[in-house]
C-alpha cells in the first residue's frame, strides 16, 4: 500500500527548529525582530520539511492579509455566465491578478456586486471585513463609482481603478482605448474607407467617450465627416442590432463600422446579412475586446485586443510592491492591439 504524504504545517516547522509559531511566522513574511541565527535555522527547515506556508500562516503576523481582492459587476458578469456568449472578460481578469499574486505569495479573490444597488455599501463592506484584503481591484463601472471609492479611502484600502483616469485616491489604469480607436479607424481609413461609424458604448463608462474621441480624432486627421456615423448601444447583442440597423438605415453609402463590444459587432454582422450586405466586400466591421467567439464567425472578426491580463497583472504588481502608499502622478496606460481577420477590406469603389 502507497505511503500517504504527511502535510507539513508551521506547527512542525516551530517543533522541528524549538522557537514560538510567531516567530516562524514572521520569518515567512520576512517581519522584523528575528535574530539572524534564528532566522537562518527556521529557513533551513523550512527547506528540509518541504514546507510551503499556508494562507493562514501568512496572516499570523497580524500585518498583511495576503489577499488581493477584484470587484466586478454583478448583474453583467451574471448575465454574460447564464448566456454564455463567449465573453471572457473575468477569465482574463483572473490570468493577470492569478499569475501575478502566486508569484508573490498572495492570493486573488473575486467579489461580485451591483453598482446599482441601494446595498452596495453594506455588500461591499461585508467582504471587506471578512477579507481583510491588501488591496482591491475596482473594475468598469466600479472603478468610477465614488461610494464605493469612498469607502475603501476611508477604510485606508489601497485600490486601483481600471477604466478611470478621474483625480483622486486609487491607482488609475487604462487600456488606452482612445489610441484604440484611433487605430481602428485609421486602419480603415488606409483600407480606403470614407464612411466610417462607430456603435459607442453607454455613457455611464468613461471608456465610452475615450473611444468617441478616438473614432474623431482618426476621422479629422484623414479629412472625414463623423455627420450622423454615431449611435450608442449598451455594450449588448440587442442595442447593438438597434444601433446597426439605424446606421445602415440612415447611411447607405456606409461601407464600414466599429463597435465597441463583440456582442454589438455580432449584431451588427446579422443585421447586414439581413440587408444584403456581404461582410467584408459591402461592410467591413471592427469590434472591441477580441473574446473568443470573434475567431469563430462568418467571417471571422477584425478586432481590438484589449490588454485585460497585463492591465490586472501592473495593478496587482502596483499594489504588492508599493502597498498602493499615495497616488500615481500618472495614468497607467497598458496599449491594446488590433487583430485583423476576415471582416476588414479594402472599401468597394
Amino acid at each position: 500500500m502507497a505511503r500517504v504524504r504527511k502535510t507539513v504545517t508551521i506547527r512542525d516547522v516551530a517543533e522541528e527548529t524549538g522557537v514560538s509559531l510567531q516567530t516562524v511566522s514572521r520569518v515567512i513574511n520576512g517581519g522584523p525582530n528575528v535574530r539572524p541565527q534564528v532566522r537562518d535555522k527556521v529557513q533551513a527547515a523550512i527547506d528540509r520539511l518541504g514546507y510551503v506556508p499556508s494562507l493562514a500562516a501568512q496572516r499570523m503576523s497580524g500585518s498583511r492579509s495576503y489577499i488581493i481582492l477584484a470587484i466586478n459587476d454583478r448583474e453583467r458578469t451574471l448575465a454574460d455566465w447564464r448566456e454564455r456568449q463567449g465573453t471572457d472578460w473575468v477569465d482574463q481578469m483572473l490570468l493577470g491578478g492569478i499569475l501575478t499574486c502566486s508569484k508573490h505569495g498572495y492570493r486573488m479573490m473575486v467579489e461580485l456586486v451591483d453598482t446599482h444597488s441601494d446595498h452596495v455599501e453594506r455588500e461591499l463592506g461585508a467582504a471587506l471585513s471578512a477579507l481583510q484584503p491588501d488591496g482591491v481591484i475596482l473594475t468598469p463601472p466600479h472603478s468610477e463609482n465614488r461610494l464605493i471609492t469612498d469607502l475603501l479611502a476611508a477604510r485606508g484600502i489601497p485600490f486601483a481603478r481600471i477604466g478611470s483616469d478621474a483625480p483622486g485616491p486609487g491607482i488609475r489604469l487604462t487600456m488606452g482605448d482612445a489610441g484604440a480607436a484611433h487605430l481602428a479607424t485609421s486602419r480603415l481609413a488606409e483600407l480606403g474607407h470614407r464612411r466610417i461609424a462607430m456603435i459607442a458604448g453607454p455613457a455611464q463608462y468613461s471608456l465610452s467617450g475615450w473611444r468617441i474621441e478616438g473614432w474623431r480624432r482618426a476621422l479629422a486627421e484623414a479629412g472625414l465627416s463623423d455627420e450622423g456615423l454615431l449611435e450608442v448601444g449598451d455594450f449588448g447583442y440587442e442595442t447593438g442590432a438597434r444601433a446597426a440597423r439605424a446606421l445602415l438605415t440612415r447611411n447607405p453609402d456606409l461601407t464600414a463600422i466599429i463597435a465597441s463590444s463583440d456582442q454589438m459587432a455580432l449584431a451588427a454582422l446579422e443585421v447586414a446579412r439581413e440587408l444584403g450586405l456581404d461582410v467584408p466586400r459591402d461592410l467591413s466591421l471592427i469590434s472591441f475586446d477580441n473574446t473568443p467567439i470573434v475567431r469563430f464567425t462568418q467571417p471571422p472578426l477584425t478586432a481590438i485586443d484589449q490588454p485585460i491580463a497585463e492591465t490586472v497583472a501592473r495593478a496587482v504588481e502596483w499594489l504588492i510592491e508599493r502597498g498602493g502608499n499615495g497616488e500615481a502622478d500618472e495614468v497607467i496606460e497598458v496599449a491594446a492591439a488590433l487583430v485583423e481577420r476576415a471582416s476588414t477590406a479594402p472599401a468597394r469603389a
